[in-house]
């Protein structure tokens, strides 16, 4: 029997899931914290078939349910997140749900904020402006989100070094190894209110 006062998480996905995988195999045997449900608004998420591979529920939606409706955050509510966390989920999240999960919403993102967010700055798209700009370094961004594009409160930032060689994929694979490593662990610490990673 599943213990009762596991803290839950809900993710939200619209691609291939990476991150959401690693979520799923790190609380998977987790004695405090499990992941509870899946969304995505991706039919073709690869993240989906991650979810069922853990007999974690996963839900597909529209954007006329997501931005028209509650439908998705009584939905959520159901499993009674003590998080939401976007791995890699590209829509603004609406009012209604900021409302009905306030400061319980994470977000990773692929760059160190506030350089290189907002709206269409994700995936390649990121790691190839961080090339051409010919910065020295890039990393990863945790935070809280808000009602704009990646302007909620940093939680977390870690960067990596940008060579002079790199290509936006090859940058893309460093910076994807600091989301698997620390995403989890943000994760845990906020749920178990730890100090340190």
């Amino acid at each position: 029997m599943e213990p009762k006062n596991k803290k839950n998480i809900v993710i939200f996905a619209s691609g291939s899931g990476s991150n959401a995988q690693r979520l799923l195999e790190h609380f998977e045997h987790h004695p405090e914290i499990r992941v509870a449900a899946l969304f995505s608004n991706n039919p073709k998420a690869y993240a989906l078939q991650r979810a069922e591979t853990y007999h974690v529920p996963a839900f597909l939606f529209s954007r006329d349910e997501f931005y028209n409706s509650d439908k998705i955050v009584e939905q959520v509510q159901q499993f009674k997140p003590d998080l939401v966390v976007l791995a890699g989920f590209l829509w603004l999240v609406p009012q209604n749900f900021l409302q009905a999960l306030p400061d319980s919403i994470i977000n990773i993102h692929p760059a160190l904020l506030p350089k290189y967010g907002g709206k269409g700055m994700h995936g390649l798209n990121v790691h190839t402006a961080v090339v051409q700009a010919g910065d020295d370094k890039s990393g990863i961004t945790i935070h809280r989100i808000n009602e704009e594009y990646d302007k909620g409160e940093f939680i977390l930032q870690e960067h990596c070094p940008v060579y002079p060689t790199d290509t936006p994929e090859e940058l893309a694979a460093r910076v994807l190894q600091l989301e698997h490593k620390f995403l989890p662990l943000v994760v845990e610490k906020l749920l178990l209110k730890k100090e340190e990673l």
